[in-house]
């Protein structure tokens, strides 16, 4: 894992932690998350739920488009499932794509551990004037 002044702003993410989301690698405009599947995942015919994936697309999305220094909010996102699956640990890795100074569009692909594709994520964030202090 790298650590970097990332760290310590994105682990406050509650949301994140709960769902067993780790922050792997962080720099300007890009992130790389894992998510150990657990059965607190699975949906009722026991393999991991949508939510689960959009939750860590849209984290590391998240960490990738705030790591500018500005707050980044959402403004649209959407998310496409190729293959379903029930264990082992996922990677999300987010990469930006266009970048302004008001808007952002950031590509997240969703890996299991033999780097199948298990879904694609498209977001934008609406860049505020308002910083972040990292650490």
């Amino acid at each position: 894992m790298t650590e970097s002044k990332y760290h310590k702003t994105f682990e406050k993410d509650v949301f994140a932690a709960k769902n067993g989301i780790k922050l792997v690698e962080a720099k300007p405009g890009y992130a790389k998350s894992r998510m150990k599947i657990k059965p607190d995942h699975y949906n009722s015919i026991g393999i991991v739920h949508g939510g689960a994936l959009f939750t860590l697309a849209d984290f590391t999305f998240a960490v990738a488009s705030n790591s500018h220094g500005r707050v980044a909010l959402a403004i649209d996102a959407e998310i496409s499932f190729f293959k379903a699956t029930s264990s082992g640990t996922l990677t999300a890795e987010a990469k930006e794509i266009s970048l302004n100074g008001k808007l952002g569009t950031y590509l997240v692909e969703i890996t299991n551990e033999a780097n199948e594709h298990i879904a694609h994520f498209k977001g934008t964030v609406y860049r505020k004037k308002d910083e972040i202090a990292f650490g």
